[in-house]
């Protein structure tokens, strides 16, 4: 268990034993006697006196001893024979005898923890008691044990008995019983070794056997008890009496306190001794059993309650540093001078230091606290440090010292300088502690690896800062650089497009995937058209046709070069020229079909656009114009890499009119020829004037629209005009604004 954890356990130790319950502070009692002689009153008696030690646990306000003032008046009842109803004495007790108690670790090196305090009472009275051949019992009871008892059941509902049998054989003998010489300890510190001698003296030399035996129930709550009842007994419960309930398996009459080894006591010098492990408080029965010639004549029984709890040492060693196996452990790689700083404690009980190290069979001394000690050589020292050296209460700590000797970490590389590819790496690190057991490669472009001796090629070129850190057996580590140089010229030159046709202008993008390469490299083109270029992947116009060879040299920061040529690699070919005919040239609304004829060069593919009627991808196509007017034919060819060109004419659909007078009609009602117009197509002329005028001259008919009729009727009066000769004239002026008229007569006839 750490050092720290037993401080805890101590604090939480002297909780536990500080909060007992207010009425439960009796924690044992025994009693023994003394045989005066005969009894001057009464020479078929004897007097005897007896002592009752009672032990009271004084931390707190809890049941004081019986008899003080303010308190209940103890008793002690007699009982005689097997037939022990009724008692034949009943007595008062006066009020004790009090003695504080030391509490006793039995260590001087360990620390009692405070709030353990026992108090002894002792009561002394005499009785003269009748020779008999039946034993005398006498007995003290009370109620009852603290509720923190660890090892039996219902320890706050369970009495005490304290009891002396005075047998025939004692009675004949005028015996004493033995007296136990030593006060029980108080306090059992757990994991420390326990050796108590809690033998007993007997003023007559009898044999003396000690064995443990159980703690007896009693007082008021016993129940066995039918009359008196009470926690102060009176008159006391006559045996038998039974033994407390032990917590079975772990405990028990015989193993009260458990324990490894189990705490037990020697049954011929009532040494106990064992170990106790668990924190707590524990009720132990303790006889000593009195032998004259092999006859039994007395028992006497201490009915006890142990306090077992963590103990503090008076110094403990204990330095700063990591502790291994409870060793501290110092490592360095770097420095052979080490400083250790002290942590021991209780400083109050510390008077002297002394450092022993073990340097190359020499033993080196130091007595300061904290010394600092410089090592001559790589290795590993050995020392101790010992509190109070040559006393009672001293403390070890015990040093390893591990001086590392050095670490190199060192590598070379190798790569062909203007070649790309990868670069080898040779380790040359080295350590005087032992095997190189770890190796970590940065190669500075976020790549890593653990290999003794890698094989690395970069992606891109550039000044890379190699590291290498290295660790030893010891944990030693060290880390060495160098700047890898890598600026190689690619092994092969790759650009994109492979090859290239098209027609000017040709922009022509060359994506240079050769690698490696950067902006730090000098890159020269040369387009086969008189221009050059530098940078990584150009964009060049070819502005005319031809075959052209395209070369491009690269030179890396270092001088590395490499060129290539591509022959014949562009290809621009001329331009596609649009042309065409048409026929017939003047055509008309009433001949809208046109006949075109592809007269282009170097075409592949043909879109013919005709104004905003239609569109053909025909070569020679024919086309009907749904409308007169000036006709806008536009035609775009493709060349077969796909240049283009265009031409754009004008084909004039004439509007074309038609216009004629009849010379006759005849408005009789017949439903036949009733009305006179003009005919004809006249589909777009404007300004129209139709007149006519009798053979005097005169004005009969007059109208603006082509289509009205002249019904024979003078100016639409309802009266006819007569049969004869009317003089017609007609002017308008047509689509394309040309002056038109025509005269004719007509007659009239009905």
């Amino acid at each position: 268990m750490s050092k720290f954890l037993k401080r805890m356990f101590l604090f939480l130790g002297m909780l536990c034993f500080s909060i007992h319950g207010n009425a439960y502070h009796i924690v044992g009692g025994e009693i023994f006697y003394e045989c005066l002689g005969v009894d001057p009153d009464n020479p078929d008696a004897k007097l005897y006196r007896f002592i009752l030690k009672i032990y009271r646990d004084c931390a707190g306000n809890g049941q004081d001893f019986d008899s003080l003032p303010g308190t209940a008046i103890g008793t002690v009842t007699i009982y005689q024979g097997d037939n022990v109803v009724p008692f034949i004495y009943s007595l008062h007790l006066d009020a004790p005898s009090i003695t504080w108690l030391e509490a006793d670790a039995g260590n001087p090196c360990l620390i009692v923890p405070p709030n353990i305090c026992v108090q002894e009472g002792i009561y002394e009275f005499e009785q003269s008691l009748p020779n008999s051949n039946d034993s005398y019992h006498i007995t003290y009871q009370r109620c009852c044990r603290n509720s923190s008892i660890s090892n039996i059941y219902s320890p706050d509902e369970t009495g005490a008995t304290y009891t002396v049998e005075l047998t025939p054989e004692a009675q004949a003998e005028c015996n004493s019983s033995p007296v136990f010489a030593n006060f029980p300890p108080i306090l059992i510190c757990v994991d420390e070794e326990l050796n108590f001698d809690h033998s007993a003296t007997d003023e007559e030399g009898d044999q003396l056997v000690y064995e443990f035996c159980s703690p007896l129930k009693g007082g008021g709550l016993y129940g066995n008890v039918t009359s008196p009842n009470g926690i102060y007994p009176d008159p006391d419960a006559p045996p038998p009496y039974d033994g407390v309930d032990f917590i079975v398996p772990t405990y028990s009459a015989l193993t009260p306190l458990a324990g490894n080894p189990v705490v037990s006591i020697d049954p011929f010098t009532g040494v106990l001794s064992g170990i106790a492990e668990t924190q707590g408080q524990f009720v132990v029965g303790i006889c000593v059993k009195e032998y004259r010639n092999g006859v039994l004549l007395s028992t006497v029984q201490r009915d006890f309650q142990f306090n077992v709890t963590y103990c503090e040492p008076t110094v403990i060693a204990q330095l700063e540093g990591d502790e291994e196996n409870g060793v501290y452990i110092y490592e360095s790689c770097e420095d052979a001078t080490f400083t250790f700083e002290n942590s021991s404690f209780q400083s109050q009980f510390i008077d002297e230091y002394s450092w022993h190290f073990d340097v190359n069979g020499e033993d080196w001394i130091f007595s300061d606290s904290e010394p600092t000690v410089t090592f001559p050589e790589p290795g590993t020292y050995e020392g101790i440090m010992v509190l109070n050296p040559a006393t009672q209460c001293s403390d070890t700590a015990h040093v390893s010292v591990r001086v590392a000797a050095p670490i190199y970490s060192d590598f070379e590389f190798y790569y062909d300088t203007c070649v790309a590819g990868a670069v080898s790496y040779t380790n040359l690190a080295s350590s005087g502690n032992g095997s190189i057991i770890d190796y970590q490669w940065d190669f500075d472009d976020g790549s890593f690896t653990d290999e003794s001796d890698p094989v690395y090629e970069f992606e891109d070129p550039g000044l890379y800062n190699v590291s290498l850190e290295v660790t030893d057996e010891w944990g030693c580590k060290d880390t060495f650089e160098q700047v890898v140089n890598w600026f190689p010229a690619p092994p092969i030159i790759v650009v994109e497009p492979s090859t290239f046709v098209g027609c000017p202008p040709a922009s022509v993008e060359f994506v240079n995937l050769s690698s490696p390469i950067d902006n730090t490299y000098d890159i020269v083109w040369n387009f086969g058209d008189g221009n050059l270029g530098n940078e990584i992947s150009p964009t060049h116009i070819y502005e005319r046709p031809g075959t052209f060879d395209v070369g491009i040299q690269i030179t890396s920061p270092i001088g590395c070069f490499i060129e290539r040529r591509f022959e014949n690699w562009i290809f621009i070919d001329s331009l596609p020229i649009a042309a065409f005919d048409y026929a017939p040239l003047v055509r008309s609304n009433f001949e809208p079909e046109v006949n075109f004829s592809d007269q282009s060069i170097r075409a592949a593919f043909w879109e013919w656009e005709f104004d905003r009627f239609g569109e053909t991808i025909e070569q020679h196509p024919t086309y009907v114009f749904p409308d007169t007017g000036m006709m806008e034919v536009q035609l775009v060819v493709t060349h077969i890499y796909g240049c283009q060109d265009s031409i754009t004419q004008i084909v004039d659909i004439e509007p074309q009119v038609t216009y004629w007078l009849p010379n006759a009609f005849t408005p009789n009602g017949d439903g036949k020829n009733e009305e006179y117009r003009g005919g004809g197509f006249f589909r777009g002329i404007k300004d129209f004037d139709i007149q006519i005028f009798n053979r005097y001259g005169g004005l009969v008919f007059q109208s603006a629209d082509p289509s009205e009729a002249w019904n024979g009727q003078k100016n639409n009066t309802g009266r006819m005009s007569p049969n004869g000769v009317y003089l017609v004239r007609v002017q308008f002026t047509g689509p394309r604004g040309e002056a038109q008229e025509y005269k004719g007569f007509a007659t009239l006839m009905r």
